[in-house]
C-alpha cells in the first residue's frame, strides 16, 4: 500500500507532466505560425469529431466549459476563416457550427505539432515502457482500480 506521502509525490509529478506536456505543445504550436491558442487548437478537434456540425451548446457540453468562453473560442477562429456559424437546416433559429477548408488545413497543421511534441515527450521511453504508461494512464482516466490476484 501507498503512503500519503507517496501519493502527493504521484499527484505532483502527474500535475509537473501535464504543465510540461502543455508547455512542449504550446511551443509546437507557435513554431507552426497558426495563430491558433490551445484552447482554440482543442475546440478545432472536437469539431472534427462531430458527424454533422454541433450546436454552440453541444461544444460547450462536450469540452465542459459555458457557452460564452465556445462564443469566444468561435468569434477567433470564425474571424480567422477556420470554421463558420450555419443555420440548422431544421431550426433556423438554431446555430451549428462547422469548419471550413481552411479549419481541416490547420487541423492538419495541428496534428502534426502534437505528434512531434508527442515525440519529444516520450523519446527518454523505450517502445514497452511507453506501452505500459499508456495502459496506466488508461487506468488512471478511467478511474477503474486495478485488480490484484
Amino acid at each position: 500500500m501507498t503512503t500519503p506521502d507517496a501519493d502527493g509525490l504521484l499527484a505532483e509529478q502527474l500535475l509537473r507532466l501535464t504543465r510540461r506536456v502543455h508547455r512542449i505543445q504550446k511551443r509546437h504550436l507557435e513554431q507552426r505560425d497558426l495563430g491558433i491558442t490551445p484552447a482554440q487548437s482543442r475546440l478545432l478537434r472536437t469539431l472534427a469529431h462531430w458527424g454533422s456540425p454541433p450546436r454552440m451548446a453541444d461544444l460547450a457540453e462536450r469540452l465542459e466549459v459555458v457557452p460564452r468562453a465556445v462564443t469566444t473560442l468561435v468569434d477567433g477562429l470564425e474571424a480567422s476563416g477556420k470554421v463558420r456559424r450555419v443555420p440548422d437546416p431544421a431550426n433556423r433559429r438554431v446555430i451549428r457550427i462547422e469548419l471550413t477548408d481552411d479549419g481541416r488545413g490547420a487541423l492538419r497543421e495541428l496534428r502534426a505539432a502534437r505528434r512531434s511534441a508527442a515525440e519529444e515527450i516520450l523519446a527518454p521511453l523505450a517502445e514497452d515502457e511507453r506501452a505500459a504508461l499508456g495502459g496506466l494512464l488508461d487506468t488512471l482516466i478511467d478511474g477503474e482500480p486495478v485488480r490484484r490476484c
